[in-house]
């Protein structure tokens, strides 16, 4: 090919390019818009429930959990849960009475144990089992915005009323789960039930969100039912009571805190 020839050649794959460019590039800017928009809505709608599940300001609250299996509850026990911004949280054991004193720290996503008699914290995982079907993270961190990167998968009815189905990928591995399929409801943005999987995708337990009454001067779902999806017939029915709105110094948030009671 002569010189003249090739450079015609280039010249006109050059133009062929941009045209081509010119055409391609408007539509792949709007994929991206829609893309970043979808994302931004699904962050609204986690954002949103979150707010219902828990106050944004501190607070304390009661837990009552009971352990079931087939029926027949097994275990009770109870907890006092103080919170600060969702990132700091203290998790108090007030019942059984011989297990009283033991308190969970959480500062971010770090959590330690303390116990009476062990002069040390322990330090946990928010995926270990706390009791039942209660991961330590159930109580401590309850932060689906802040833990999860959400996508919005479909909208479906459940009891009747158009839910939001949301997947929910974790940022990290020192969160809860690995993944969360989570429906909420669209006409008031209440959670409504969630699946939790583990990093190989296993489905580890199912969770329902009821007995929605007013509770720290906004109507939220008091009860949890988190039933295992392995072993049939295993649950825990979390129920919260007495929140309260409290200002909480952040001395509070501390190992040195917590050694001293």
């Amino acid at each position: 090919m002569s010189v003249e020839l090739r450079t015609s050649f280039l010249r006109s794959r050059r133009r062929a390019l941009r045209a081509l460019a010119a055409i391609a590039w408007p539509a792949l800017a709007r994929a991206q818009g829609s893309a970043q928009d979808d994302d931004a809505a699904a962050r609204a709608i986690v954002e949103k429930a979150d707010q219902i599940r828990f106050p944004a300001e501190s607070f304390e609250v009661d837990v009552e959990v009971a352990n079931l299996t087939d029926g027949q509850v097994t275990e009770r026990r109870k907890y006092r849960v103080l919170s600060k911004g969702n990132e700091n949280t203290i998790v108090y054991v007030t019942e059984p009475a011989a297990d009283r004193g033991q308190a969970m720290l959480l500062r971010g996503r770090d959590l330690w144990v303390f116990m009476p008699n062990v002069s040390q914290p322990v330090r946990l995982s928010l995926s270990q089992r706390l009791t039942g079907q209660v991961a330590n993270g159930d109580l401590a961190r309850a932060n689906f915005t802040g833990d999860y990167r959400p996508r919005l998968l479909r909208t479906e009815k459940v009891d009747g009323a158009d839910c939001h189905v949301l997947e929910l990928t974790a940022v990290d591995r020192g969160v809860t789960y690995a993944r969360v399929v989570y429906w909420v409801r669209q006409s008031n943005s209440y959670p409504v039930k969630a699946e939790f999987y583990s990093v190989s995708e296993r489905l580890l337990k199912t969770c329902r969100y009821e007995n929605f009454r007013s509770l720290g001067g906004r109507v939220r779902p008091t009860r949890l039912v988190l039933q295992d999806a392995l072993k049939k017939g295993d649950e825990s029915i979390l129920d919260y009571s007495d929140l309260k709105l409290r200002d909480l110094p952040d001395r509070m948030f501390t190992k040195e805190y917590l050694r001293r009671l």
